[in-house]
């Protein structure tokens, strides 16, 4: 224990009335002094770096990255300037029709851009609760796939330490570092590949927290840009630079990089409705395959407007040697209908695989992992067809759980967020009047 009482007095001596100012969207956000401290008293890492994640550039914890002044125009403009938005769809649309080169700084930063939008803070598919209670194995009058599933998800849970001590875990800290790149473009009739990838990667790192019931706080900073996230339990947000704070529509959903073996009671829980569809290797190692996908009303309610969430469906594999989850595949289908026009489809798929696990006070944690990720658009001819893959990879220096200090205060939204209900096309809309999470 030697190792973490430093980082345990920090955490006692943490005053979210002190650290959260008025306007996190603009300033050091709750943890920002926390994380400043634990990096002056030099604590120890869990685990060692991936080898395909650089140090140059991680994520320095004591500097408070400013929200950049994004947008088309390369000289600046009035970060204020409500046409922005509107611009910058606009010219984001124009970048991903052309399949841009990564050699123009512009480029670059519509690849920052596309990367934080997509992997910054992505979402389960549906809304699960930390106070439900795990369900009983079924037999009876109970079709056998969602039986199987019942069954794999027992062996999960046990092999990721027992469902006694993941109840007695009120709140948990991560730290890692990531390492994410825009790797291909392509169009009806071109493609575009990243050249020198160890050049055109961007590296950063990432803090998340969480709290019982359903409240988490993420942070991830990437190539001088950074995009936050939270859930005070009744609603989600996220800021980014070009689009400041804005609210999620929809139920409350857990962070998805939580599921990416960092949080097994959650993972469990999400699955819980899913059915078992068959067998499958995964790097060699024989799984099981359970199979969610988001329910009508769920869709509905996280539809607005021009945009229309078609499906979103949640795979995971899971190990028959280990029980452990080892691959997660989520896949979700959007269409959006502008002032008349025809209609864009923007289908997001994001395959990651969860490795080295390794015990933290009893809890299986997935150390390291890597993701792949498709963006494909396409609409009703060929020509309009774009595709853009990216992959993220990412290791864990440090987790500790119910950690002393840790208060509902840390997980407010932002003063200035808007309570406006925000659909989930802003990324790649027309207009600037959509906006997602």
């Amino acid at each position: 224990m030697e190792r973490k009482q430093g980082f345990f007095s920090v955490v006692r001596g943490l005053s979210p009335s002190r650290s959260r100012s008025k306007s996190p969207a603009r300033s050091a956000s709750p943890m920002s002094g926390l994380l400043r401290r634990r990096r002056n008293n030099g604590s120890h890492h869990v685990s060692q770096p991936d080898p395909l994640i650089f140090r140059a550039g991680s994520l320095r914890p004591a500097e408070a990255l400013s929200p950049l002044k994004e947008g088309p125009d390369p000289d600046g403009t009035d970060a204020g300037d409500s046409r922005m938005e509107g611009r910058w769809a606009q010219w984001m649309k124009g970048q991903l029709a052309r399949a841009p080169s990564v050699s123009t700084s512009t480029c670059k930063r519509s690849d920052l851009r596309l990367l934080l939008g997509v992997l910054g803070a992505p979402l389960a598919p549906v809304h699960v609760s930390a106070l439900d209670p795990f369900p009983l194995l079924s037999i009876k009058d109970t079709p056998i796939e969602t039986s199987s599933a019942q069954y794999i998800l027992q062996q999960y849970t046990a092999a990721s330490g027992g469902q006694k001590l993941q109840n007695s875990i009120h709140n948990a800290y991560a730290m890692g570092r990531v390492r994410m790149i825009a790797s291909e473009f392509e169009t009806a009739n071109k493609v575009t590949k990243n050249r020198n990838s160890s050049k055109a990667a961007e590296s950063g790192g990432f803090v998340l927290w969480q709290m019982n019931p359903d409240m988490w706080y993420v942070e991830l900073a990437l190539g001088g840009s950074k995009v936050h996230a939270g859930c005070n339990g009744k609603l989600v947000w996220r800021h980014t630079p070009w689009l400041g704070a804005h609210a999620a529509k929809g139920p409350v959903r857990p962070l998805r990089r939580a599921l990416q073996g960092l949080d097994p009671r959650t993972t469990a829980s999400m699955f819980t409705n899913a059915r078992c569809i068959g067998e499958k290797k995964i790097n060699g190692e024989d799984c099981f395959i359970l199979k969610l996908c988001a329910d009508p009303a769920t869709l509905k309610a996280r539809s607005e407007g021009p945009a229309e969430i078609i499906r979103h469906v949640l795979f995971g594999y899971f190990s028959q040697k280990t029980g452990l989850l080892v691959h997660m595949e989520d896949s979700h289908l959007t269409r959006i209908q502008n002032n008349g026009g025809d209609a864009v489809y923007w289908e997001t798929t994001i395959n990651s695989f969860l490795e080295d696990y390794r015990p933290v006070e009893g809890i299986m944690i997935a150390h390291s992992g890597r993701s792949l990720v498709t963006l494909f658009r396409f609409g009703d001819t060929a020509m309009s067809h774009t595709r853009t893959r990216m992959e993220e990879a990412w290791a864990i220096e440090e987790v500790a759980f119910n950690v002393a200090g840790l208060s509902m205060d840390c997980f407010i939204p932002p003063a200035e967020i808007r309570l406006a209900s925000i659909s989930e096309a802003c990324e790649f809309s027309q207009g600037p009047r959509v906006k997602t999470i």
